[in-house]
């Protein structure tokens, strides 16, 4: 069941200082993989128990969601992952300026919560800021990946990717649907849509040349 929350409130409005990766990781020269919206966690978790030389962050704006995704970390003792709750088109952008050159190499955003009328779309977790915040801090030939259950929130998406100027799709989706995530392991929401028959769109972007710029601020 999605629990949607307005992130234009007042309480996710005020920034948070997110801690860097020497304080969240064991090894914290690994590259990174960036998931937004990541709720209880489970897909991160998984992916990290069998991506070793990965780190993995979730960030999630739902706060018991970070509280149960952290105590399952520590019952698992996967030191390659962590959670944190931010309001990513917020508190996001410092944490990204502060990284190494390269080190975030991948960011999903999967299954987003959707706002269907248009008056509603300045709260979606995809803002042209933060995909320009993405592009400064990704290397070109970096991935970038996000699906949807729902056909209007994919075709936002697509045109929010397009008006930062930082992605394009990858070779392979120029010339086919990518009938699959890219990652050997599902989310909840995934898992639950293929369960009822509903279709999953999915896109493949990579970081291009482009010189990211704030031209939305």
């Amino acid at each position: 069941m999605r629990q949607h929350v307005n992130p234009l409130s007042r309480y996710f409005q005020l920034p948070r200082d997110l801690p860097g990766p020497d304080d969240l990781f064991e090894d914290p020269d690994l590259p990174i993989h960036l998931d937004i919206g990541s709720a209880r966690g489970k897909f991160l978790m998984d992916l990290a128990n069998i991506q070793k030389d990965w780190n993995h962050l979730g960030v999630e704006i739902r706060l018991r969601l970070v509280e149960a995704a952290n105590r399952d970390r520590e019952l698992c003792e996967l030191f390659n992952v962590c959670f944190l709750f931010c309001n990513a088109n917020v508190s996001l952008k410092n944490w990204l300026e502060s990284l190494k050159t390269d080190q975030l190499q991948r960011v999903s955003i999967q299954f987003p919560d959707p706002w269907f009328k248009q008056r509603h779309r300045k709260r979606s977790v995809i803002q042209p800021s933060l995909l320009i915040a993405l592009g400064k801090s990704m290397q070109p030939g970096r991935e970038l990946f996000v699906q949807t259950d729902i056909q209007s929130v994919m075709q936002n998406m697509i045109e929010v990717i397009k008006i930062s100027n930082c992605f394009d799709l990858s070779e392979s989706q120029k010339h086919s649907c990518l009938n699959s995530s890219p990652f050997s392991v599902k989310t909840e929401r995934e898992i639950y849509a293929e369960s009822q028959y509903l279709t999953i769109y999915r896109l493949l972007y990579i970081r291009n040349q482009n010189v990211a710029t704030n031209r939305f601020t």
